[in-house]
């Protein structure tokens, strides 16, 4: 009899194994709160913010909500943070009162710029954007593009072409007419000017029948050319159309180059005309967006520059005879601004990453923005 070798009892290991009962899966350890340092749990911080809807909003009855207040919320009581809210006028004032460090925060649509960084400090970024363009709903007036485009060398060859074919057929009509139909007559000169005059006048429908051909030729070439010339005419202005349609549907902005042929806004010491006056292109200040906004509206700029997210909530909330345009012109971070060397950075950066990868953020932005604007964020 045969001895069972070593596969046998392999098997036979294997087999048992599968019949065992599952152990207790190792359970992953949750990931404690970030605790405040020394000195910050036992007072309460003054936070500063200021309106940006969606990110920051006072409601009628003095309560503040939006993005970046419910982020804040969401992780300082989770650090068992005390605080309290504190309204400032613009970006510029809450910038300041971190700096001078009269607010231990500021919380709202806070950019991240080189110039800022230089005097504050500032956490993680939590929502990634860019600037935005803002133009009338039916199109902006600017001449620069418009004159780019019948300067382009398509429009050109186009005319060109138009012009070499109207010379063509005043040249043989001349030939077939010089010998038979006086105003053709009295030498090449007269006699190829005339002959080019009237195909150009038959070219536009303007008066062909004025000393047209008389010669059987002649008159077969010109009822083709007549023909032919409603056709290419139609073909003509059909394409120059859909050009400049096809600029005031893409706002005449296609990067910041552009901008430089037009009225812009901006809001006076914002991160736009940070961005605007490196780029070289000359702004005109307002106190706020919606200022800004209304300025477009009643055609006093032709375009207004500013955070994306911030344009397309008060754009779909109050401006809807204004388009948002969809380009980025400048990579943007927003984060929470706090003051240089500040010991809370650290404890709030570890709460903000445990954060911004939940489902909870994710529904805070659905909430807020919908499907729109929410690509970048977190990122």
């Amino acid at each position: 009899m045969r001895r069972p070798g070593p596969l046998a009892f392999l098997l036979l290991a294997l087999a048992l194994t599968a019949w065992l009962p599952p152990g207790p899966a190792l359970a992953q350890p949750a990931l404690a709160p970030a605790a405040p340092p020394p000195g910050f749990a036992d007072r309460e911080l003054v936070i500063g913010t200021k309106d940006a809807a969606p990110f920051a909003m006072k409601s009628a009855e003095g309560q503040w909500q939006g993005i970046s207040i419910d982020l804040w919320r969401h992780v300082a009581d989770g650090m068992g943070l005390r605080y309290r809210f504190e309204e400032l006028p613009t970006v510029q004032a809450l910038v300041d009162a971190v700096a001078a460090g009269r607010v231990d925060a500021g919380v709202a649509a806070i950019t991240v710029t080189a110039a800022r960084k230089r005097v504050i400090d500032f956490t993680q970024p939590f929502y990634a954007t860019g600037l935005g363009v803002a133009v009338p709903s039916e199109g902006v007036t600017a001449w620069l593009p418009v004159l780019r485009t019948f300067l382009s060398f398509s429009f050109l060859q186009a005319v060109l072409a138009l012009l070499g074919i109207a010379l063509a057929v005043g040249v043989l009509i001349w030939l077939f007419e010089r010998r038979h139909n006086k105003p053709y007559g009295g030498g090449p000169v007269r006699g190829l000017t005339a002959g080019v005059w009237w195909s150009a006048v038959a070219m536009t429908q303007a008066g062909a029948a004025q000393d047209g051909p008389v010669t059987t030729p002649g008159r077969i070439l010109a009822t083709v050319w007549m023909i032919a010339s409603v056709v290419t005419i139609a073909v003509f202005i059909a394409g120059i159309s859909s050009a400049l349609t096809t600029q005031r549907l893409q706002g005449l902005v296609r990067n910041v180059n552009d901008l430089r042929g037009m009225r812009v806004g901006v809001v006076e010491g914002s991160s736009a005309a940070e961005f605007l006056t490196a780029q070289r292109v000359s702004w005109r200040g307002f106190p706020s967006p919606r200022e800004g906004l209304a300025a477009v509206q009643k055609h006093q700029v032709d375009a207004f520059v500013h955070d994306r997210p911030l344009l397309s909530w008060m754009i779909r909330q109050d401006f809807s005879s204004l388009q948002l345009l969809g380009i980025n012109l400048d990579v943007q971070n927003y984060a929470v601004a706090l003051p240089e060397d500040n010991a809370l950075r650290r404890s709030l950066d570890v709460a903000l990453l445990d954060s911004l990868r939940g489902e909870w953020w994710q529904q805070t932005l659905f909430r807020y923005l919908g499907s729109a604007e929410i690509e970048g964020a977190g990122r």
